[in-house]
């Protein structure tokens, strides 16, 4: 964050400076504790100069929640090489870290708000732009998982574990945030065991899904995050 000093910009520059500055004091605290006088001194300019690129903190509430979705949905994408365990549990990690870096704002972001206009009350508009941001991230994050996957047409069923799982990773950073009880890397790890469990359920029902979880174990390295599952359950069973 940039503080006190000031230079020329030009208006893109200045636009995308305060968007950042403005993300990173969202992702600390609530956007409604949070002011213009704050963003103009944490950016080095005037508050007039601020209204100057946006009409008003809801409008660069909005740009700041567009910028983090698109960080977001950037976390999901990984190299389609080695185990698809290990690729997974990376993934989780970038995941974790968007989560730890900015927990009021991914709050915000997965809950569609706070997002209050001067007036006081909720802008219609901005929860539904809102809403439509968070589809672009799940959209773009179930997609990547499918080309994990190597899979181009999905059953009904392999879709379902896929945005099923996304939507786990979503409420387990959620509740995750709220205290941060359980370590994170265990919860990384988990969301990868999660995975593997609702696709080895499907899979009893699903034959294209059989086929993917027979190709995956078959990759599975004896120390990777999906053998691991494999250990932990038939110790339990034991």
């Amino acid at each position: 964050m940039t503080t006190g000093v000031r230079r020329r910009m030009g208006v893109e520059e200045r636009r995308q400076q305060l968007i950042g500055v403005a993300l990173e004091l969202f992702s600390h605290r609530s956007p409604d504790e949070v002011s213009i006088d704050e963003i103009a001194a944490a950016a080095g300019i005037s508050r007039p100069l601020v209204y100057h690129y946006f009409p008003g903190k809801l409008s660069l509430y909005e740009a700041a929640l567009k910028r983090a979705a698109e960080d977001l949905a950037e976390r999901f994408q990984e190299p389609r090489e080695g185990p698809l365990g290990a690729r997974l549990l990376r993934v989780m990690g970038r995941f974790f870290d968007f989560v730890d870096e900015h927990g009021p704002g991914f709050s915000a972001l997965m809950r569609g708000g706070p997002a209050v206009s001067a007036g006081g009350a909720c802008s219609m508009e901005t929860v539904s732009a809102t809403n439509a941001l968070i589809d672009s991230v799940r959209q773009a994050a179930y997609e990547q998982i499918l080309a994990h996957l190597d899979v181009l047409v999905p059953s009904p069923r392999l879709e379902l574990v896929v945005r099923s799982w996304i939507s786990l990773a979503e409420a387990t950073a959620l509740i995750w945030l709220d205290g941060r009880r359980i370590p994170r890397a265990e919860l990384q790890l988990q969301l990868v065991h999660d995975f593997a469990a609702l696709a080895a359920v499907s899979a009893a029902y699903d034959p294209q899904l059989a086929r993917v979880l027979r190709h995956t174990l078959a990759d599975e390295p004896a120390d990777g995050p999906f053998a691991d599952l494999l250990a932990r359950l038939a110790a339990l069973m034991s």
